[in-house]
């Protein structure tokens, strides 16, 4: 069974969920004006918000973390939706040597020997990239939503982040029944793995299918303890230092 037939149900007030996610992307691209980015994940949550972007035409880049460890299905829906949405998708991927560095020093399994040494990868991977891809950017816009996870729960619509720029969460109060009605609705193309009973995708090494009753984020990082998963990304980061 796939994720559509699986998870898609319209909610209580679905369509006023949708209006309102719409005027926020509006008001923000408004505010924000060459100066707003989606990260996209390339997940569910992050294909209803490029679908909401390019079906609106709203002024707002979409741009994507390269890893270099991503899932080939993930990598592949990439020139699926620039075909769909007639789009380009920025990539922003970590520095080659220091990659490389990384790899010599401690491994290609570096991830499982410690949170410490995980959280090392993400910092290479992600945070660098993502600081990339949000220089000279004053706003940014996620797929967070409050359901994904205990840590997520009190996502705010909006928020400043850790370097004072906006940071849009216009499905913060989305179901995951929401997020696959709104894809079976509209034909939002979406990444192959979802299928595969994988609801939160990040990096291959990191992220596994999960079973019946697991819960959402069961799949990332599942030999850590709950309050240890997050990479960094959507945590608060006073600091240089934290990042790593």
């Amino acid at each position: 069974m796939g994720a559509i037939a699986l998870y898609a149900r319209a909610g209580a007030h679905f369509d006023q969920r949708v209006t309102d996610t719409l005027a926020q992307l509006q008001a923000a691209a408004a505010a924000h004006p060459g100066r707003i980015v989606q990260a996209t994940s390339l997940g569910a949550e992050d294909m209803v918000l490029t679908d909401l972007i390019a079906r609106h035409r709203l002024p707002i880049a979409v741009a994507t973390l390269d890893t270099g460890m991503l899932h080939a299905e993930t990598l592949a829906l990439i020139p699926r939706l620039e075909a769909h949405y007639g789009l380009s998708v920025e990539r922003h991927a970590p520095v080659q040597e220091a990659v490389v560095h990384f790899v010599r020093q401690h491994g290609d399994q570096a991830m499982y020997q410690s949170i410490e040494l995980r959280k090392a990868c993400c910092a290479l991977r992600k945070l660098q990239p993502l600081a990339q891809m949000l220089q000279g950017r004053s706003a940014w816009v996620t797929g967070l939503r409050r359901e994904q996870s205990a840590q997520r729960a009190d996502v705010p619509a909006s928020e400043a982040d850790a370097d004072g720029r906006i940071k849009f969460n216009p499905l913060a109060d989305w179901s995951w029944a929401d997020v696959w009605h709104y894809i079976a609705t509209h034909g939002v193309p979406y990444n192959e793995l979802h299928d595969q009973f994988f609801p939160s995708i990040g990096c291959a090494p990191c992220t596994r299918a999960i079973a019946v009753g697991e819960d959402f984020r069961a799949g990332r990082w599942w030999w850590e303890e709950e309050r240890a998963k997050e990479c960094g990304l959507h945590v608060a980061r006073p600091t240089e230092e934290s990042h790593a």
